[in-house]
């Protein structure tokens, strides 16, 4: 029987599609070529900057200004694309401009895949020379020797608290390194395995890690025994040569090692993050929204550490960390560290310091830096 020819043909919707979904591509193709040529032409610009900084004597990287190109593109921002992806495309732009300028070598605390390691991947972006060390006081000394131009130490986890080692070492160089930057780092622990749940007899990760997920562990994991390790990628390594074992670590770290995801998001607190210190020759420029750190010694005598604190709250300038730390050359002294509100350069600040320094026996400023937003804010 023959088709009418008001009769559509059965072929026609998917021709129909075919042609649409073509036409798309070909509008994707033209855009990317498109986005492509003014990635270079902005490359080209940063290069330029980068000569200028060199004939000035300025270091690469500025995270002032880095700060003040993702304020400026989020709040140009409209969508679709999640914030956080604009973000991450730009941190990875900005990082190969800086290559382009000088490549940089950042220090961390090994092995790869660590939180650390993300840390500064997050912070520095995949075009920088990463050199992993053993341990902190290794970052700090890469840094001094110059060996680094930058180093990334961990300084203090919402679950467990201060990172004794940055803080010994912050002690240590006093005055010959600068906190330039900070970073948060969202910690997302998962159970890592080549084996199911219910097979798993022993599980190995940071002291630390362990830590965080001590509930879910005795809850879901009561017949393995608990192993601390050197790091989180270590342990993820270690499941690939022990079996009937699993690692607490990252996602990355679980690509990286060809592991499976046994089970996800495992800390016992959902708002598990651990905040980094960028330390370098100096701090940062002034940015609007700023934090500054101290740390100081003060008279071991009664109402001395509450005068201290008057100086802030007089002055109206809000405390966003503090912390004791044991002196270890003098029994029963301490040193304390604090971070507020505010950069070294602006006026009530500059009061505050002068106030401070009639008041304390030491004080350092460590640094000032832009204050930082955890990544998926």
């Amino acid at each position: 029987m023959a088709r009418s020819k008001s009769e559509p043909s059965s072929n026609s919707a998917p021709d129909k599609g075919a042609a649409n979904l073509a036409a798309l591509r070909a509008q994707i193709d033209k855009f990317d070529t498109s986005i492509l040529e003014l990635l270079n032409k902005r490359a080209a610009v940063a290069a330029q900057i980068g000569k200028v900084k060199a004939d000035q004597g300025e270091v690469v990287f500025s995270a002032a200004r880095e700060e003040e190109v993702i304020a400026n593109v989020l709040a140009a921002h409209k969508g679709p694309l999640a914030p956080v992806t604009v973000k991450a495309i730009f941190r990875e732009l900005m990082s190969g401009s800086r290559a382009i300028q000088r490549q940089q070598k950042i220090a961390y605390l090994g092995p790869e895949y660590s939180y650390s390691h993300l840390a500064a991947i997050q912070r520095f972006g995949e075009a920088s020379v990463y050199n992993r060390t053993a341990n902190i006081a290794a970052v700090f000394e890469e840094v001094v020797r110059k060996h680094a131009d930058f180093g990334v130490v961990p300084l203090e986890n919402s679950t467990d608290g201060r990172v004794v080692d940055t803080l010994e070492m912050f002690m240590r160089f006093p005055d010959q390194v600068q906190i330039c930057s900070e970073i948060r780092l969202r910690v997302r622990h998962h159970l890592l395995a080549n084996c199911a749940q219910s097979e798993v007899r022993r599980v190995y990760s940071k002291e630390q890690a362990l830590s965080q997920c001590r509930n879910w562990l005795a809850k879901n994991l009561p017949q393995a025994s608990i192993h601390p390790v050197s790091s989180t990628a270590d342990a993820a390594r270690l499941v690939q040569t022990e079996d009937h074992v699993a690692a607490v670590a990252s996602r990355e770290a679980a690509v990286r090692y060809g592991l499976g995801v046994v089970a996800q998001n495992i800390a016992d607190s959902p708002f598990n993050e651990t905040r980094f210190a960028v330390i370098g020759a100096t701090d940062s420029a002034k940015t609007g929204a700023d934090k500054t750190a101290l740390m100081f010694q003060i008279n071991h005598t009664p109402g001395a550490l509450a005068d201290v604190l008057t100086v802030f709250k007089s002055n109206k300038i809000n405390l966003t960390w503090i912390e004791s730390f044991p002196f270890r050359e003098a029994k029963g002294e301490y040193v304390f560290f604090v971070d507020f509100d505010g950069h070294r350069d602006e006026p009530k600040v500059k009061r505050t310091l002068a106030s401070l320094e009639e008041l304390c026996d030491t004080l350092t400023v460590l640094g000032s830096f832009p204050q930082a937003r955890a990544e998926d804010e």
